[in-house]
């Protein structure tokens, strides 16, 4: 379940961001999935050569395009050659090798040489694509250094690198959620021994209250536009969902059942809220009219217990966990209709490009590490972590 906690201290974006004493595994895992799949219009991954790149560049390179559906061939068997350096600035080219014409020719400058490559793997994505890609974005996740129980909420870089701790609290966290185009987040924590909901300024450091209600004040989910907030409250009874201004005020209940409804999120034209709940016992997915009305389900045939959706920003698919012997990613269209599973794991979200997911993963031992998806070819790699358990992660939009 994606739940969100926090309470008002003032932490400054120099100490938000200062360097602190962080583990790193930075082992990324590569895993094919064997079951075919036809979704987003793609199941192959486009092969390129990689060619004059050494050391940390080439490694975040041949990260960031393997997690958009890229693989990595000889230079007479690639599609598309890639090729450049960095010897001193990242310098890159990309040349089609069927149009036979070079296509993208870039050096870069006044950055690290990871922010650069970074660029270039943006650069290669749009070049061969038309598509912007995700090596610039930013993540969110919980991280509990003993695996269990209390735990920080953290902000890093897409591919788990240079994660810094955005609260120092310790206590039990959960879930964030970014607020579209801002540098800020929504989260619960039991900072003032209750479960709610806070608001976290990371430009000013800044935190106050959103809803701090007697019992259960969880799931923040931001509107696209940022103006509203939909969330989980026990205020009146049973964990139902309810809508709210940004700033708290206007609250609104949508749901009046007695089942246990969780993990709202949003349509991305702001005008439909998905969420889990139980009819007749059954988990299932449902929508709601975000300013009130009747329930609709949405059917997941074939993938049992649903929960935690989210929706992708392009509108067309809905990403949710099944709980079956274990938990299995999987996405169905937004309408409803018929499920594909893609890989064992919990807790997705979805990148701006609305075809990589992020999600969490159990390893043996219970220990949980975020992976990036690529949906179509079904490609994963699990991403730089710090020590302990990370979950529940929130991609920015």
């Amino acid at each position: 379940m994606k739940n969100k906690f926090f309470n008002s201290i003032k932490i400054g974006l120099t100490i938000l961001f200062a360097t602190a004493a962080i583990h790193f595994s930075c082992a990324q895992t590569e895993i094919e999935i064997g079951k075919e799949i036809n979704v987003l219009g793609q199941t192959k991954p486009v092969p390129v050569s990689l060619t004059g790149f050494s050391g940390e560049v080439e490694s975040v390179l041949k990260f960031d395009l393997y997690v958009q559906g890229f693989s990595f061939v000889s230079p007479d068997a690639a599609q598309y050659q890639i090729s450049g350096g960095n010897s001193g600035n990242v310098t890159g080219s990309v040349t089609d090798r069927i149009a036979r014409k070079t296509i993208l020719s870039r050096s870069y400058n006044g950055a690290t040489p990871v922010a650069q490559a970074h660029l270039l793997a943006d650069d290669i994505v749009l070049a061969i694509t038309g598509k912007k890609g995700i090596a610039q974005t930013k993540i969110a996740f919980k991280a509990q250094p003993s695996g269990v129980g209390a735990g920080e909420i953290y902000l890093a870089d897409f591919d788990g690198r240079d994660a810094r701790a955005v609260t120092s609290d310790n206590v039990i966290v959960a879930a964030p959620a970014w607020v579209p185009g801002k540098l800020a987040l929504f989260y619960t924590s039991y900072k003032l021994g209750n479960p709610d909901i806070f608001y976290h300024d990371l430009n000013t450091g800044q935190r106050r209250v959103l809803a701090g209600f007697s019992g259960l004040n969880t799931s923040a989910a931001v509107s696209p536009d940022g103006t509203k907030v939909a969330m989980i409250l026990s205020k009146s009874g049973s964990p139902d969902v309810w809508v709210c201004d940004a700033d708290g005020s206007h609250l609104k209940q949508l749901t009046r059942t007695p089942e246990d409804e969780s993990s709202p999120c949003w349509s991305p034209d702001g005008k439909w809220i998905c969420y889990a709940t139980k009819i007749h016992e059954r988990r299932v997915l449902a929508e709601i009219p975000a300013d009130g009305g009747a329930m609709q389900r949405i059917p997941t045939t074939g993938a049992p217990n649903p929960t935690e959706p989210d929706w992708s920003p392009d509108g067309k698919w809905i990403a949710f966990t099944a709980q079956t012997r274990e938990f299995e990613i999987c996405v169905v269209p937004a309408g409803g209709g018929a499920v594909t599973e893609l890989v064992t794991g919990e807790d997705p979200s979805w990148a701006p490009n609305s075809r990589t997911l992020i999600f969490t993963r159990r390893e043996a031992g219970g220990r949980r590490v975020l992976s990036l998806l690529d949906v179509p070819t079904k490609q994963y790699k699990d991403v730089s972590r710090i020590t302990g358990s990370n979950s529940q992660p929130s991609w920015a939009k």
